[in-house]
């Protein structure tokens, strides 16, 4: 192996090999990382308990991806709390084999991720691919629904790899992330208000939020 940093997903069906892009996408590697060897907090294990070991791939889509990643197997669970996305423009969902969160829209991020059987490119920009299969694409292939995830073993091949801190990195990328949305939210409330202005300029707002400007006072009752 070249230096970085894998993940082998033992599976009841065989093994799957995935190199991670620790390096274009830190915050989501380092969330899928440190919920595997148990350094990231969540509200479904126990700190230093490995999060993925024994789940199972919870959603099959034939000729199109294996889904897996919930504590409860539904779909709809997770660690207790969401991130930002990590899009990157070197990263697609061109290939078999493309490690991918799932996701419920923006910025709603959490543990559960897919793993592509073709390309599927059509998803880009919309959800992080963080990971490409490099060995067991055959594995990905024969999976099945409600199929096990025995255990998630993370791999570091050279010294960065090794010194790489998972759990410190997903805490600080998620907060600069977490703020750098919500100044990019605030930057954009104020263009729309700047925008607003010549419209806004001397009006009167009603309790409700209406406002409105009045040109003229009648004369009526």
């Amino acid at each position: 192996m070249e230096n970085g940093i894998y993940a082998k997903i033992s599976t009841s069906k065989g093994e799957i090999t995935i190199k991670l892009e620790h390096e274009k996408t830190p915050m989501t590697v380092a969330n899928f990382v440190g919920l595997a060897e148990g350094t990231v907090d969540n509200t479904a294990k126990d700190a230093g308990v490995a999060y993925y070991d024994g789940m199972t791939f919870h959603r099959v889509i034939a000729d199109f991806m294996i889904q897996g990643g919930d504590p409860t197997g539904t779909g709809a669970g997770g660690p207790g709390y969401q991130f930002e996305d990590e899009i990157h423009p070197d990263l697609s969902h061109n290939r078999p084999g493309t490690l991918s969160m799932a996701n419920a829209g923006p910025a709603t991020n959490g543990s559960q991720f897919f793993i592509t059987h073709g390309a599927t490119d059509w998803l880009d920009g919309k959800h992080t691919v963080f990971g490409y299969v490099m060995e067991g694409q055959n594995v990905v292939e024969a999976i099945e629904q409600d199929d096990v995830m025995k255990k998630v073993e993370i791999v570091r091949v050279g010294a960065e790899a090794t010194s790489w801190n998972a759990g410190e990195l997903f805490s600080t990328s998620r907060g600069k992330a977490e703020l750098a949305a919500k100044e990019a939210a605030d930057a954009q409330a104020k263009a729309e208000s700047e925008a607003l202005k010549p419209f806004t300029d001397g009006a009167q707002k009603t309790e409700s939020g209406l406002m409105y400007i009045m040109e003229e006072e009648g004369q009526g009752p």
